[in-house]
């Protein structure tokens, strides 16, 4: 008896939050309510936090299944593509508006989070606090 000893090739995930952001943007583009992602990270969910917060994306919950979490994030057809930016660059202060000249189709509106020292948040901010970061990846 012959066995066919093939092995099954897994793709392996490089980058959770590339992962979750293409899903949301897929979804988004195929007109869908509501996305499920998975795995779950704390980078995942902050970037949520501020879609959340500028008006992107509606609710999203956080549910757990004693792995690695699944969030089912509500979409309301509002986003025009959102992104990660890998490697994650270091932005310096005086840096971030070239950035958001290069990623960002205006200057009115978009954002493009960054990893502080202060915590994850949009180049908005990191401009008010004066600091620069590490670039995880936009939003518009």
């Amino acid at each position: 008896e012959k066995y066919n000893n093939k092995k099954t090739v897994k793709m392996v995930r490089v980058s959770v939050l590339a992962d979750a952001l293409k899903t949301i943007y897929n979804a988004e583009k195929r007109g869908k309510r509501q996305v499920v992602l998975r795995p779950s990270s704390k980078v995942i969910v902050k970037f949520l936090q501020a879609m959340q917060a500028h008006g992107y994306i509606g609710e999203f919950e956080i549910i757990d299944d004693h792995r690695s979490n699944k969030i089912v994030v509500e979409l309301i057809g509002r986003l025009n593509k959102c992104g990660v930016i890998s490697p994650r660059f270091d932005v310096e202060y005086g840096e971030i508006e070239k950035w958001v000249v290069n990623l960002l189709p205006s200057r009115q509106f978009g954002h493009i989070l960054l990893s502080t020292t202060y915590g994850i948040m949009t180049h908005e901010e990191a401009r008010r606090k004066k600091t620069g970061g590490k670039i995880l990846g936009f939003f518009y």
